[in-house]
């Protein structure tokens, strides 16, 4: 999931018919097949290590998201089925949907004892918004002042306090957005409206290994490449309490590790079964097993900078690809039908799914079609090299790279293999300093249940996680007149019309969309995952050991 310039706003209106989803909890209090009801020990979730410092501004990908999303409260949060629900804020209200007022929960502390106030959000959102360097930046377009650091990507403008934030009290304080946003409030519950403490701005560095928040957990310690444990805070007051005593996020190596350890009851919670257990786990695991949909796509970004995929050319090779991989045949072989081919660039979870874009018949596999267009392309400059798909091997994601690399040998006649990167930081290292000559996976899990989520992150001009560079004006607009649409309906048209441009440009290959296949342990009970796919880890119920 995952800087430089962007002039839009967030969504409006998308979160209002979000599907509910159901979780696949754990038996009842006591039940002898599910382990014991009295809580207390350490909740251990299979996780991996962070790409940045746990920093609200400059982390946007899982292994820091869930840590911080546990570390800290923000406005609001969302529930299991992706309602939301009310956190660290008591309302938040606007008479035009321009001009916001949250009101806090009075009395509320950090972890450390400081006062948590209406100036803690103010100056954390402000810091967010300051730098273009920033991964998160993207997320302030939408609010009046927002300055986006010029048009030179090499010599980013640092703009302080920018931001129309004004406080009126220690509980209250207002949001002037630079045009309507209908559902601004539902926004709030992403990590990076968290607030921060003064300690943060004293020595950022420093906290990003240490970091002081004021959600339902504290952190205790971070041990590089092994684990994060948080411990619950006792000045927390919200709807989240921890029912548990502790979470540990431990970093795996690979899936299959971290299932084997779930088999033994050496880890807790895991968030995805390895591709090669898939036809076995609900046999492993029986009622612990977890399947449920949610809002996670999965696509192939071929950046036009790569020799070959730029211009005519580029997007001739790009549609030849997408035409040449068999979705079905990858589901089916590799995911045991864990997997649902993507027909767009949301997900059947997200209100105004459709199944019929125009342009969506180009992730149907065609061999014949996608050999003539590569014919095509050679026209216009011959076919040389290798072509690489870049991937994490902690994440599972072997087997279907080399799956997808086979079949484009086989359609098109040309060399492909992986690139296989030990872990997921290292592979997004690479790809934030466009250093990677390669397609890579881009997997997406929604911060919030809402299109623009997926449409502003992964395709706006300049957006934290547009791997690809992608950049087209007329996308960018049909996004913005989305994003501040007065319904969800108007919201969804519009976005409806911006994935057509997508389908025009191809600039990331849908591949998939995803199913949770998780499981937990014996050892713990009340097991609930949400609608993003993370277990509601403050609900986990353990026996002390």
């Amino acid at each position: 999931m995952k800087q430089k310039r962007l002039a839009l706003g967030l969504a409006a209106g998308v979160a209002a018919g979000v599907l509910a989803l159901t979780g696949c909890a754990a038996g009842d209090p006591g039940d002898e097949t599910t382990g014991p009801s009295a809580s207390g020990g350490i909740v251990s979730f299979a996780s991996n290590e962070p790409q940045h410092p746990l920093i609200p501004a400059i982390t946007n990908e899982v292994g820091g998201g869930l840590a911080l999303q546990n570390l800290f409260a923000m406005p609001v949060y969302y529930e299991a089925d992706g309602a939301v629900a009310m956190d660290a804020a008591e309302s938040i209200e606007s008479d035009d949907n321009q001009l916001w007022t949250i009101t806090l929960r009075p009395d509320q502390t950090f972890s450390d004892g400081s006062p948590l106030t209406a100036e803690s959000y103010v100056d954390a959102w402000q810091y967010a918004a300051s730098d273009p360097g920033f991964e998160n930046q993207w997320w302030f377009a939408n609010f009046e002042g927002y300055n986006d650091g010029g048009d030179d990507p090499d010599n980013p403008l640092v703009v302080e306090d920018s931001l129309a934030l004004e406080v009126v009290d220690d509980t209250t304080f207002t949001v002037q957005l630079a045009s309507p946003q209908s559902d601004f409030p539902t926004s709030l519950g992403y990590t990076v409206f968290a607030p921060l403490p003064e300690v943060f701005f004293d020595d950022p560095e420093t906290f990003g290994e240490n970091p002081v928040g004021n959600g339902p957990y504290k952190f205790e310690s971070w041990e590089h490449d092994q684990a994060i444990n948080l411990v619950p805070n006792e000045s927390y007051t919200g709807p989240r309490q921890p029912q548990n005593g502790g979470v540990e996020l431990r970093a795996y190596a690979t899936q299959e590790a971290a299932y084997t350890d779930l088999l033994s009851d050496n880890v807790d919670l895991i968030q995805q079964v390895p591709p090669s257990s898939l036809g076995a786990y609900k046999d492993d695991l029986g009622d612990r097993a977890i399947d449920q949909p949610v809002a996670i796509w999965q696509g192939l970004t071929i950046p036009a900078r790569l020799p070959h995929f730029s211009g005519e050319e580029g997007l001739l090779r790009r549609q030849a690809i997408s035409y040449a991989i068999d979705r079905e045949e990858i589901t089916q072989v590799i995911f045991d039908g864990t997997r649902t081919p993507a027909v767009d660039f949301t997900s059947p979870v997200i209100a105004g799914w459709n199944d019929q874009i125009a342009g969506s018949e180009v992730t149907h596999f065609d061999a014949e079609k996608a050999k003539d267009l590569w014919a095509q392309a050679d026209a216009i400059s011959p076919w040389d090299g290798t072509f690489q798909i870049a991937y994490n091997a902690d994440g599972g994601h072997e087997p279907w790279v080399t799956a997808t690399a086979n079949q484009l040998k086989n359609v098109l006649g040309i060399e492909a293999e992986g690139l296989s990167y030990p872990d997921f930081p290292g592979l997004r290292a690479d790809i934030s300093a466009r250093t990677l000559n390669a397609a890579t996976r881009s997997g997406w899990q929604f911060d919030y249940p809402g299109a623009y989520n997926i449409l502003g992150a992964l395709f706006i001009t300049g957006a934290g996680s547009n791997d690809g560079d992608y950049s087209n004006p007329e996308y960018d607009e049909l996004v913005s007149l989305g994003a501040t649409a007065p319904t969800l309906e108007e919201a969804n048209d519009y976005f409806e019309q911006a994935q057509e441009v997508l389908f025009a440009d191809l600039p990331v290959i849908p591949m998939w969309y995803s199913s949770l296949n998780a499981g937990f342990s014996t050892l713990v009970d009340d097991v609930e995952y949400g609608w993003d796919s993370w277990p509601i880890l403050y609900n986990v119920t353990k026996a002390a050991e």
